[in-house]
């Protein structure tokens, strides 16, 4: 069998891989058994940020577009709604014994639990905003309720999409920002940026921001009793846990929005920000990463069709590509002076060589005969 049939084959199976991820806490406190609480409690941060890259490697780049009917209901529909009951667990079960190790344990616990958050949370709820389906929103947003962060599902499609790669979109790093400043920034700025967006729209409707219509009210309602839920049962750290964790996974879902538009700009034409296009996204292809995090790394094409669903997301030839999976990036994006030595020149260079491509194909166009009548 040759490498392009055997990937083809092994691409749902590395979707499915997603559910397994909350399962590396149950790894991990198996783990202190045997290790360190400390050393144990950073086990899924050394499978998903060091393990995954070097898989990555091994297995390379993937770049095969598939037909639609390669993908069954189960694959397309119910993994993405499995998510919910699997984060909904992970907390439930994880909160309380993290609660219970020593603090540096403790520490890197709801760090893992944040980072899988910001993955099986965060990522898949980006997937499922998108679609036309009531049932996929509305597990969207339950996803987001869980880590405390439904302000992304409005200001991500109403905002995001609208303004990505310009200087109204907080969502969207520019050149030499870092990644921490960014992050800050974001986790400030977006919250209140989905507040009022939707208190617009309900003000066009003749009512009040807090009319019960408000949908961040619900979400954030949610919230609010989950947190209520783990102080009850919990106490005052259980209610510092559920916050911590949400806190993290946001951050992280905001590091790969900085991996995912860093310095790329749209340009204006007569005054008018260009459409988006597949120019404004770094893809990545490597295909176990891509695979685990439902194509999100084919993100230019999911920025020109935000409603197509993460299987039939296409590769595109002409999008940026990044020189590692998000994975490795991510780690990158947290030591700025070498996520500028790699980065910087790959943004100036896709600038010059897609401006050139531009001016090229207008000179073409311009040099070209006239038609005939």
């Amino acid at each position: 069998m040759s490498r392009e049939r055997l990937l083809i084959h092994l691409r749902p199976w590395c979707h499915a891989l997603l559910l397994s991820i909350p399962l590396l806490m149950y790894s991990s406190a198996q783990a202190m058994q045997y290790v360190p609480a400390a050393l144990a409690a950073a086990i899924p941060l050394v499978v998903m940020f060091v393990l995954l890259p070097l898989i990555d490697a091994l297995i390379g780049r993937e770049s095969i577009n598939l037909p639609e009917y390669q993908f069954t209901w189960l694959e397309r529909r119910l993994l993405p709604l499995l998510c919910l009951p699997a984060q909904a667990a992970m907390l439930w079960w994880g909160i309380p014994f993290g609660i219970d190790l020593p603090l540096p344990a403790a520490i890197l616990w709801f760090t893992s639990m944040g980072v899988i958050g910001g993955i099986v949370a965060i990522n898949v709820a980006h997937e499922l905003i998108h679609r036309r389906s009531r049932l996929d929103r509305i597990a969207g947003g339950l996803l987001l309720s869980l880590v405390n962060y439904s302000g992304f599902k409005v200001e991500h499609l109403r905002s995001h999409h609208l303004y990505v790669a310009t200087p109204k979109d907080a969502s969207t790093a520019h050149l030499n920002q870092s990644a921490y400043h960014f992050v800050l920034t974001s986790l400030w700025r977006n919250p209140q940026r989905a507040w009022q967006l939707e208190a617009a729209r309900l003000q066009r409707q003749g009512l009040s921001s807090w009319h019960w219509q408000n949908e961040l009210l619900w979400w954030h309602g949610v919230s609010v009793i989950l947190a209520l839920i783990a102080l009850g049962l919990w106490g005052a750290f259980g209610l510092l846990a559920f916050v911590m964790q949400g806190v993290l996974a946001a951050a992280t879902l905001e590091v790969i929005n900085y991996v995912e538009h860093y310095g790329l700009m749209r340009q204006k034409i007569d005054g008018r920000y260009e459409a988006p296009n597949e120019h404004h996204s770094w893809n990545s292809d490597y295909f176990l990463s891509n695979a685990i995090l439902l194509q999100l790394q084919r993100h230019a094409d999911h920025h020109a069709h935000p409603l197509r669903s993460f299987p039939y997301l296409r590769h595109r030839d002409s999008a940026p590509q990044l020189p590692l999976g998000y994975a490795a990036m991510f780690v990158l994006a947290l030591l700025p002076p070498l996520w500028r030595q790699v980065m910087n020149p790959r943004v100036k260079e896709y600038a010059v060589n897609l401006h050139s491509s531009v001016d090229k194909t207008a000179l073409e166009v311009n040099n070209a005969p006239p038609s005939r009548p």
